[in-house]
């Protein structure tokens, strides 16, 4: 199968992962974490380097302030606090993509704090509420079915809607645990059957098996990911060209 008009391949980095480098040449954007759950400025250049290195699209992938958990846990945190540490997050990556000449391209959340944005009405609005304010033209990826995609739209915010091309997903859209043996892909035949269900039939196939009409813009595949270097430069490669 040849795909003329793919969709793009999108990766969260800047998360410490020995291989990092190599992953660059086979994305078309980035979501670089900027000292939430990881990151400092000496990474978010390093990574930004890479980035104009292989004209990838960079964009910053806040979290909850959760270094300890890596922002893989729900933190129980006041809208205010929420709001201040999201800002500063942002405001060091904006500080060291202009010091470095990089555009940042859209906006990503991570983790549970993707999760929670994804499920919570209140923490979906407070968050479209704020990014529409202080970076109205910026992407967000939202995740499908989701109360931040809703928000986004009532809001008029710009997004991209992702898919993770390397995840399991729940009937109702939501990714599955990863506390559960099998949630992420890693293998090429795997994350190869979920991306020609999205391609040739528009579905996600949940774990249960069941097809979810779905109309994605950008495929996340995660950085850290221990095989993905063994997957993802054959997908490129047979089903980019």
């Amino acid at each position: 199968m040849n795909i003329k008009n793919p969709l793009e391949i999108n990766c969260d980095l800047g998360e410490g992962v020995a291989w990092e480098k190599e992953i660059f040449p086979w994305i078309d954007r980035a979501s670089i974490a900027c000292g939430g759950h990881t990151g400092d400025e000496k990474s978010i250049s390093t990574s930004l380097a890479l980035c104009k290195k292989f004209g990838v699209k960079a964009g910053a992938h806040p979290s909850y302030p959760d270094r300890e958990n890596f922002g893989r846990i729900s933190l129980s945190i006041t809208d205010d606090e929420l709001i201040v540490s999201l800002r500063n997050q942002m405001q060091l990556f904006s500080e060291v993509a202009q010091q470095m000449q990089v555009q940042m391209e859209h906006i990503k959340f991570h983790g549970a704090f993707y999760n929670d944005a994804a499920k919570s009405p209140h923490l979906a609005e407070l968050l479209i509420t704020m990014i529409r304010k202080e970076y109205p033209d910026t992407w967000l990826l939202v995740p499908p079915n989701s109360e931040l995609a809703r928000e986004a739209i009532l809001q008029k915010q710009p997004t991209k809607l992702e898919v993770f091309a390397d995840r399991r997903y729940e009937d109702d859209y939501r990714l599955q645990s990863r506390t559960i043996i099998g949630s992420l892909l890693k293998t090429f035949t795997e994350v190869e059957s979920q991306l020609l269900a999205l391609l040739e039939k528009g579905v996600l196939i949940s774990a249960s098996g069941k097809e979810l009409p779905i109309k994605a813009e950008t495929l996340c595949f995660h950085g850290d990911n221990p095989e993905i270097l063994e997957f993802l430069p054959q997908l490129r490669t047979k089903h980019w060209q």
